[in-house]
């Protein structure tokens, strides 16, 4: 199995592939939209053929391609409540301060 991240690519040995499903390009253009709806939904490649040599082949996107990212996921779940730089406690109640 093969996992692409941009520049680098990854084989990880041991795993098995999801099986490659073949269309001949006749078929691929009577049900195009069925077949990428399938493609986007088992994430399972489909290979589209002419006279039985390879033309094509339809994969399922990337998550970076999709804009899913880690970076920024949170932007806006959080709200402040209050004073930042302010102590939760009064200086009175600290142990440090009570000598």
């Amino acid at each position: 199995m093969a996992l692409d991240h941009g520049l680098f690519s990854i084989h990880v040995f041991g795993m098995p592939e999801k099986p490659l499903s073949t269309i001949a390009i006749s078929e691929f253009k009577a049900t195009c939209l069925a077949v990428l709806e399938r493609v986007r939904r088992t994430g399972t490649p489909v290979l589209v053929t002419r006279r039985g040599v390879p033309v094509a082949e339809i994969v399922p996107p990337s998550a970076a391609s999709l804009g899913r990212s880690w970076l920024g996921s949170m932007r806006g779940t959080a709200a402040i409540t209050g004073d930042l730089v302010e102590p939760v406690v009064a200086p009175e109640e600290w142990e440090a301060m009570s000598r």
